[in-house]
């Protein structure tokens, strides 16, 4: 396993995991490595130091610990919006159809009256997303939470 730190396009910086550098190279060929910030999948290799094993000396050394995450203690009401948001999002699902990455494409021909108006749910990117909304289709992004990405 190897992890990356990534940028996207937007000037956002994120790491992941790859299982080596040629599954990181082929993933984001394919535009599958998105920001975990804004959704672009246009993202680099941001410049990284490589860890170096040092010498018995050198790793006398106190070695710091990582920057913790930020966490947080939820309230009640806070607890109960997520499992409706939870909820939401598992009813747009079994109740939607798939398109994938046609996402763009079905709901422009839903919006011209080309096809038949019917829930849909699948890919944009944030400038798809964009253009649609521009042109006055209503999209929304489905709720994705904190303990989906774990």
């Amino acid at each position: 396993m190897i992890k990356y730190t990534l940028a996207c396009d937007n000037g956002h910086q994120f790491e992941s995991w790859f299982a080596d550098s040629a599954t990181y190279d082929k993933q984001a060929k394919r535009k599958l490595v998105a920001c975990a910030v804004c959704g672009s999948t246009t993202v680099s290799k941001a410049i990284m130091a490589p860890k170096l094993a040092g010498t018995k000396h050198s790793r006398k050394q106190k070695v710091e610990a990582p920057a913790p995450d930020k966490v947080a203690v939820i309230s009640p009401q806070e607890r109960e919006l997520r499992t409706k948001l939870k909820e939401l999002k598992e009813h747009l699902i079994k109740n939607a159809d798939n398109v994938g990455t046609k996402f763009p494409e079905e709901a422009r021909k839903m919006h011209y009256g080309e096809t038949e108006h019917r829930s849909i749910y699948g890919e944009a990117t944030p400038q798809d997303a964009k253009s649609l909304i521009e042109e006055g289709i209503e999209v929304h992004p489905l709720p994705t939470l904190p303990d989906e990405q774990n």
